[in-house]
């Protein structure tokens, strides 16, 4: 079996820079015959057999190049593509079960494409645009659709929620998504003084530690606690020992434990800490 003069069989997992080589490589090893796949896949599956596993993954790579390159539309590197779709293959083979009586690259193409749709997913955009099974299972129904469409008519919209199984207003969320674009913070360097005050940098600000902001908060933190005194002054001996015993402690009183206190039942424990806390929300919104 041929695997190529430059590349080690170790290489061949993770495509290096130069693509064209690897290529060229995986290309040159021998495809297996239903028999040979069979007894190395009974092998593995009988009897642990690494040398068999090695075997099946190598002579299969070319396949996961093959679906690598369906997926060129997203503006990700070819190379990491073809990295996670051979993941996905080595888990394939790690499953495969000759007594399925179907060829390993049916049963693998699965598992491939699997890990591609996982990476795609992770890093098409900085921001997740899928995260459920439906929407992940929308997300590439719909990029399939997008490159024969520019935005969907209702009929489209229609036709393609009917067949998802999904609301139209989703589809219509889902192309939107795809149709965004992400956008640096800050300003690139070959950008002019005309352009560069476009980037978020220079209109998102964070005012968390501006000195006008912070003082607001701390006046409106004592002027919230000031109010809170004065609500529960108000309130008669019972009901502001059950709030605070309640609420204000770090050993939080049950309802039975008060109820015991003050010889009076849970319920009723219940109602004076409601109405309690009823009479210092009103006061507090005075």
């Amino acid at each position: 079996m041929s695997m190529g003069k430059s590349l080690r069989p170790v290489e061949l997992m993770a495509p290096g820079a130069n693509l064209e080589s690897y290529i060229q490589a995986v290309n040159s090893i021998a495809i297996l015959s239903a028999d040979e796949e069979r007894e190395l896949a009974e092998r593995l599956y009988r009897f642990g057999d690494l040398e068999a596993a090695r075997r099946l993954v190598m002579s299969h790579l070319r396949f996961v190049v093959h679906i690598a390159r369906s997926y060129s539309g997203y503006g990700l590197p070819q190379a990491d593509l073809i990295q996670e779709g051979n993941v996905g293959l080595m888990k394939a083979v790690k499953r495969f079960n000759p007594d399925f009586g179907v060829r390993l690259v049916s049963f693998a193409v699965h598992w491939i494409k699997a890990e591609i749709h996982e990476f795609i997913l992770r890093n098409w955009r900085i921001v997740k645009v899928a995260t459920t099974k439906a929407q992940r299972k929308l997300f590439f129904n719909l990029r399939s659709a997008k490159k024969r469409l520019a935005w969907l008519t209702n009929d489209e919209v229609n036709a393609v929620a009917a067949d998802l199984g999904v609301e139209p207003r989703v589809v219509r969320e889902m192309e939107g998504r795809l149709s965004a674009q992400d956008t640096a913070f800050d300003a690139g360097v070959d950008e002019d003084d005309d352009t560069a005050y476009q980037a978020p940098a220079y209109y998102l600000e964070d005012r968390r530690y501006d000195p006008a902001t912070q003082l607001e908060k701390a006046d409106w933190s004592e002027d919230s606690n000031a109010r809170l005194h004065q609500a529960l002054d108000a309130l008669d001996e019972r009901s502001k020992d059950i709030l605070a015993r309640r609420w204000l402690t770090e050993n939080k009183a049950t309802l039975h434990e008060l109820a015991d206190q003050y010889k009076v039942s849970a319920e009723r424990i219940r109602q004076l800490e409601k109405n309690a806390m009823k009479k210092v929300r009103t006061m507090m919104e005075a």
